[in-house]
């Protein structure tokens, strides 16, 4: 089942001499339940094309629909609301509240939202990312690893239709890296959540179900998970 369709989307900065095409042109379809990663080098456009996906910028052009609904020309309050119940974030720096604690923090979109978490869930996700035991604990008393599971719990607490990871390795050590991938792709399987990751590091990518590859603001490949690997449109 097909949960986002990005078609011929497009982010341009700049004129004439100066024009940068950071997303040029892009369109692809992603499945529900599975797990997406997008790689390139710096200026590759990756960035802008995960912002454009969630909401956080606007395109030049093209289109962006998410669970049958097209989030190009929306209203910033009705963006806001719809990015809160269907999109859920992991940062490379995590972004949890400091003076808040974890529990705090997981729920903190639900309650922005005006819902009751579903308390049974939020503790199965705990149970499954380690963290059951920390929900009384800050930010600030968590390492990196710790930090980023509750980030990714935060993320799927909504049971969003995406969950966009933003380099979600990029401040860990290798060992706490890999545990954190095996806990992404644990999230998609268990949860049946739809993730996009994006990443310059190509040996973290080839963990995804699917890699798309990037460069200059346009698709230049396309690998899935038993296949060699194959050539974009």
């Amino acid at each position: 089942m097909e949960i986002l369709k990005v078609v011929n989307l497009k982010k341009y900065y700049g004129s004439g001499d100066n024009l940068v095409k950071a997303v040029d042109n892009i369109s692809f379809t992603i499945e529900k339940g599975s797990f997406t990663a997008i790689v390139g080098t710096s200026g590759s456009g990756k960035t802008t094309l995960l912002n454009l996906i969630g909401g956080l910028d606007y395109a030049d052009g093209g289109e962006v629909i998410i669970d049958g609904h097209s989030i190009i020309g929306m209203q910033e309050e009705e963006l806001t609301v719809f990015r809160r119940r269907n999109i859920g974030f992991v940062f490379q720096n995590y972004n949890l509240i400091s003076v808040q604690n974890v529990y705090k923090n997981i729920v903190l979109p639900i309650r922005l939202d005006g819902r009751q978490p579903d308390k049974k869930y939020i503790e199965h996700i705990c149970g499954q990312l380690g963290i059951e035991g920390k929900l009384d604990r800050y930010p600030n008393q968590l390492s990196g690893g710790q930090q980023q599971r509750v980030s990714i719990a935060r993320a799927i607490a909504a049971k969003p239709a995406l969950l966009l990871a933003d380099e979600p390795t990029g401040n860990l050590d290798s060992k706490t890296s890999a545990e954190v991938m095996g806990l992404l792709k644990m999230t998609s399987r268990e949860f049946h959540q739809t993730i996009i990751m994006i990443t310059h590091n190509e040996a973290i990518a080839q963990l995804a179900d699917r890699v798309i590859h990037l460069e200059d603001g346009r698709i230049v490949g396309e690998q899935e998970e038993g296949f060699s690997g194959k050539e974009a449109r």
